[in-house]
């Protein structure tokens, strides 16, 4: 696996120790203060640019570290025979369709959910809902476990499904990095009508728990070249974290 081919320029802090440090160091403190708050559904909560650039060059570096094999960056085929577009790696847990199991797809163990992750999607969680915090299913004691992170290369999307794969109805936390997107975000009932678009940029943050959690969502299309230079990546990452209920 070329992970310049991936993600851009492996040089620099993308690669080797340094990168390996930067990971180690993301996490709450990255984050930047956000205008433009929105609520495109009950439940659902965008948060314009709450990385800022620093931020997301740390997380673009954990991503090219996590993505390096055993237990790397692989591609999905669905149990209809089709490949996802997308290609995936997972953290705590790893996703397969439709479940969790603790070794990858190369049999490798499953790569540790880092715990800075789980600092950033508490803070996520607690800053998308505030004082509404306690009336959101599973959001006050979010003990967040797993997380899958997507590379979407240029053509890619992800058709409307919901994540219903965890054993607890705890919010998802979803962070974009690279190129835009247009994020569909839907209904509970059907993949059908009525759904809201969103266009999501490198840094936003999306929580939906509540009555969102279980909502239909996915990704339209990418924007190809609309991602900062500086941050070196050819196409877009997705980071998702959730609590997956499975206990240890």
């Amino acid at each position: 696996m070329i992970q310049g081919e991936l993600f851009g320029d492996p040089t620099g802090a993308a690669g080797g120790e340094e990168a390996s440090d930067s990971s180690a160091s993301s996490g709450p403190s990255g984050s930047s203060g956000v205008l433009g708050r929105s609520e495109p559904a009950p439940g659902a909560v965008l948060l314009p640019g709450w990385l800022d650039l620093d931020a997301q060059l740390r997380l673009v570096a954990a991503c090219r570290e996590w993505a390096r094999p055993p237990a790397g960056l692989h591609s999905v085929r669905m149990p209809t025979g089709g490949m996802m577009s997308v290609r995936m790696v997972s953290l705590g847990w790893h996703w397969y369709p439709y479940g969790y199991r603790r070794v990858a797809e190369d049999g490798a163990p499953v790569k540790p959910f880092p715990p800075e992750l789980g600092r950033l999607a508490r803070q996520a969680v607690a800053e998308a809902y505030g004082a509404a915090l306690p009336q959101v299913a599973g959001a006050a004691s979010y003990e967040p476990d797993v997380a899958i992170v997507n590379h979407y290369p240029h053509g890619a999307k992800m058709g409307l499904h919901q994540d219903r794969d965890e054993r607890a109805d705890a919010p998802v936390v979803s962070v974009s990095l690279g190129d835009r997107c247009v994020f569909r975000l839907g209904n509970t009932e059907t993949r059908t009508r009525p759904w809201t678009d969103l266009e999501l940029s490198s840094g936003d943050l999306l929580v939906f728990g509540g009555p969102a959690r279980f909502a239909y969502h996915g990704v339209v299309r990418t924007l190809q070249g609309t991602a900062d230079p500086e941050l070196g990546l050819v196409g877009r990452l997705n980071i998702t974290v959730r609590q997956s209920g499975m206990g240890a």
